[in-house]
């Protein structure tokens, strides 16, 4: 019974954790396209150009903490030593402190050298101000693998939640206030990035409370008198404690600190790459700021597949630790269906309406031709997250970040072979062709792993469907085009009028075309959101096959 309870509420912890995560992550990928329509391509390329490099410095300081602190604090208090789960804490506060304080140095004083490596150097002051935060998150992140150690969830959830709203805010109100008062993007840029120091001055306060919270219920307890007592007793030492935290926390740093890489190589290489070839600095910064312009359309379109992800790797792992071999291969085969048929419509759909949602949600047709191109990245990105979680959950936690570190290099090697090429366009493909290496390979450990191959098979229902979808996409979008130019004097709304009516009939004829050809089956639709509701209607309207 204490066993199943205590299962319940892990799942539980895991749940909250999971559904906050994919909360921040909306929220982090929706707020661009206002903040580029307030400041523009070039406010955008500003934000964009700092931003990669201070999420990898924030890795880096914090990423495997939370995780490490965590496990020791919870390993601790399963024996009873409330004094070497106390010790963790404060041995780890000490060393992400200083790490801290020595990123935020390392950037604050670097600034002008690091703005001249991107070839501008009037990034020296966005960067400065980003660099701030490096103080505060170390802290924020240590209370939260405080509580993940006792198994408390919510106020890790919540902090997660309220940085992320407090962050969008500052940025949106900062980036109006500057552009109305002073018609500088890099001002504005500037605000948008120093939003991670309130943001994470928001999640510290929420954690502080809780932390308090925590305290004055332990008091009650007799907690301190407890410490007292356990202070002659045998416990880990500093040196022991730091060691451990490190051992744990570092791999798991290191093999974060992969994700942030492309945004990063684009960073140091696109706008220098475009100056390199003979374009001036102002046009590259523009161009560079309409290549990002993908960038949370790319977010939004992979946000499923991260929230598979999150379910498949604690599936795989139970059928693994069940050694149910037919299982791990049912719940693998249908992960990358599911996968692919959600990614693979999501790409088709943003090439083909590359230009509607561009005007529609950006203002303008700059870099339709980079968006098409990036439009790719969706269904390779897709199955590249669903395959790490496949290969997390059968226990190959290093190899997914090994497979996507060798994609980085690739995207590096093609930035510099395609960008004076092609110019953005190359720096698109480049992504694309990064994605297809690090997806294939994780295809491929996992068909050597358990005997899995992804077949054409497989994948041909899901085209079929594409196709129909495809073409009558491309119909409506004629169609729409001769009302909306002949009735409509903006071309804003009449391209939102396009897109979003040939999404809405491309999305019906796929879901259609899918369920005639049998593509999709009852089993995957409960792995949908409200699936079990679909199911009801498709059965109601015998749309589904048995």
């Amino acid at each position: 019974m204490i066993g199943e309870k205590s299962a319940n509420h892990f799942v539980k912890g895991a749940a909250i954790l999971g559904i906050a995560g994919l909360l921040s992550k909306l929220l982090g990928a929706l707020y661009r396209i206002p903040y580029q329509n307030i400041t523009g391509d070039v406010g955008l390329y500003v934000y964009m150009q700092v931003y990669p490099l201070y999420s990898s410095l924030l890795i880096l300081a914090t990423a495997g903490f939370p995780i490490a602190i965590s496990k020791i604090v919870s390993e601790r208090l399963a024996v009873d030593d409330h004094l070497g789960a106390r010790k963790t804490f404060r041995v780890a506060s000490i060393s992400l402190g200083l790490l801290g304080m020595f990123f935020f140095l390392l950037m604050y004083i670097g600034a002008p050298v690091i703005a001249a490596i991107m070839g501008d150097e009037e990034l020296t002051l966005p960067l400065r101000a980003v660099s701030w935060s490096l103080l505060l998150v170390p802290m924020v992140s240590i209370l939260r693998g405080y509580f993940q150690g006792q198994q408390d969830m919510l106020p890790t959830a919540i902090s997660q939640v309220v940085e992320q709203i407090i962050r969008v805010v500052v940025i949106l109100v900062s980036a109006y206030w500057m552009m109305s008062a002073y018609q500088d993007a890099y001002l504005a840029g500037t605000g948008a990035v120093f939003a991670a120091f309130p943001g994470a001055l928001a999640a510290f306060f929420v954690l502080h409370y809780y932390y308090r919270r925590s305290r004055r219920h332990l008091r009650r307890r007799g907690y301190r008198k407890l410490l007292r007592q356990q202070q002659h007793t045998d416990t880990l030492s500093n040196k022991q404690v730091l060691k451990r935290i490190l051992d744990y926390a570092i791999p798991i740093c290191i093999g974060a600190l992969v994700l942030p890489m492309i945004p990063l190589i684009d960073s140091l290489t696109v706008s220098n790459l475009l100056q390199w070839s003979g374009m001036e600095l102002d046009i590259a910064k523009e161009l560079k700021g309409i290549y990002d312009r993908g960038q949370p359309l790319i977010q939004f379109g992979t946000f499923f597949a991260t929230s598979l992800s999150l379910a498949l790797v604690p599936a795989i792992s139970e059928a693994v630790a069940q050694n149910q071999e037919k299982l791990i291969v049912y719940r693998t085969n249908m992960a990358m269906r599911l996968t692919f048929m959600l990614g693979l419509p999501a790409t088709v759909g943003l090439a083909l309406l590359a230009e509607p949602v561009n005007v529609m949600v950006y203002g303008n047709d700059n870099g339709t031709a980079s968006l098409a191109i990036q439009a790719f990245v969706i269904v390779f990105a897709t199955m590249g997250i669903s395959t790490s979680g496949i290969l997390q959950g059968l226990g190959h936690v290093k190899l997914p970040a090994r497979h996507l570190m060798f994609g980085v290099l690739v995207k590096l090697l093609a930035n510099l072979a395609l960008i004076p090429l092609l110019d953005i366009k190359g720096a698109a493909l480049a992504t694309v062709i990064a994605y297809i290496v690090s997806a294939g390979l994780n295809l491929r450990s996992i068909n050597k792993h358990i005997g899995v191959a992804f077949t054409m098979k497989e994948m041909m229902k899901p085209f079929l469907s594409v196709i129909a979808m495809s073409v009558l996409v491309v119909l409506t979008g004629v169609i729409m085009n001769l009302f909306a130019t002949s009735l409509i004097e903006s071309e804003r709304l009449g391209q939102t009028i396009v897109g979003t009516f040939a999404v809405f009939i491309g999305l019906i004829t796929y879901l259609l075309a899918l369920l005639y050809t049998g593509g999709i089956k009852r089993e995957e639709l409960t792995y949908i959101p409200k699936g079990h509701k679909l199911i009801a209607i498709f059965e109601r309207f015998k749309l589904l096959r048995k």
